[in-house]
């Protein structure tokens, strides 16, 4: 029943995730394709595309943070596991932890700073689109962390049943 529920989610944050990352990048490469093409073939430059390639970066980088702990691609580092073979199972279970916290500190963090810039209404300089949008991410990506990072202790979880039962 749970892996049914995590599977399910798997696919939709998945899409989410391929999808508006898929988009957003291209739309920066696009901004900044006719931006080179302006600049130096007309002598005349966008003001605008510069701050929209940074709004993307932001979005990119925060959202991809979900997408690397589903890939189990976050940054370990692996020598103490390679020092002590034994210790993998516990050094694993404690790095998700960490990343469950760190998961729910940037999701209560990013929703606290979210609503800060609700109450001050600004804007980015050049594109005016209200800095709520942009820190909106924060608690989003708080939140698919967790999601993801249950998900990764259930499949752990899972495995190592699995693997007492067939020794």
């Amino acid at each position: 029943m749970i892996g049914r529920f995590f599977k399910f989610v798997d696919r939709a944050l998945t899409f989410f995730e391929e999808w508006t990352l898929f988009i957003t990048v291209m739309v920066a490469l696009v901004a900044l394709f006719f931006n080179v093409i302006l600049r130096y073939g007309f002598n005349y430059s966008l003001t605008w595309s510069e701050e929209l390639v940074r709004e993307v970066i932001i979005y990119t980088t925060l959202i991809g943070c979900s997408a690397a702990v589903k890939n189990r691609s976050m940054i370990k580092i692996d020598a103490s596991v390679q020092l002590f073979p034994k210790m993998k199972v516990p050094l694993t279970f404690f790095s998700n932890l960490v990343t469950l916290i760190f998961s729910v500190m940037v999701l209560y963090l990013g929703w606290k700073l979210a609503a800060l810039q609700v109450q001050t209404m600004q804007k980015t300089i050049i594109l005016q689109i209200p800095l709520v949008y942009i820190f909106a991410i924060l608690p989003l990506m708080g939140a698919m962390m967790l999601i993801r990072i249950l998900q990764v202790f259930y499949e752990d979880i899972a495995e190592l049943r699995a693997g007492r039962k067939t020794e």
